[in-house]
């Protein structure tokens, strides 16, 4: 069955990080583009964000991070995913992530990571194109 109806995404800040202006700066871009989003606030935990995604049957989640916990924060986001049968919720995110770590959030399942001069444009076309192709064209 095909899906209808504008691309869906959940925006999360898990973990601790305080700092969500990047995150509004996104979800205010892919709304901007047609896209439904939910902005879930700060200190989520993967447990609560996932929980969102599913609920809100979501097809995305971006994830933005800059405390350094994102081995531990993108692995449990994904398991959780494949927990609950979810796994067909694509997880990208983004933040202060060493360039050495982003093969390995790839290989946990993170289907892609934004570094710091990643243009909100880029973003929203990487979206468009990853997520239920061209549902937000």
């Amino acid at each position: 069955m095909e899906m209808t109806g504008p691309i869906r995404v959940v925006v999360a800040k898990p973990g601790l990080d305080g700092h969500d202006r990047g995150a509004k700066v996104i979800a205010r871009a892919l709304r901007d583009a047609g896209m439904e989003v939910i902005y879930t606030g700060l200190h989520q935990t993967p447990e609560q964000i996932v929980d969102t995604a599913v609920q809100e049957d979501a097809d995305g989640i971006g994830l933005s991070i800059l405390s350094g916990a994102h081995m531990t924060l993108c692995a449990k986001v994904v398991e959780l995913l494949r927990e609950r049968d979810a796994a067909d919720i694509t997880v990208f995110g983004g933040g202060i992530i060493p360039e050495a770590d982003i093969p390995e959030l790839k290989k946990l399942g993170v289907a892609e990571v934004f570094t710091p001069g990643a243009s909100t444009g880029e973003i929203v076309e990487w979206v468009k194109g990853h997520l239920r192709a061209g549902a937000a064209a």
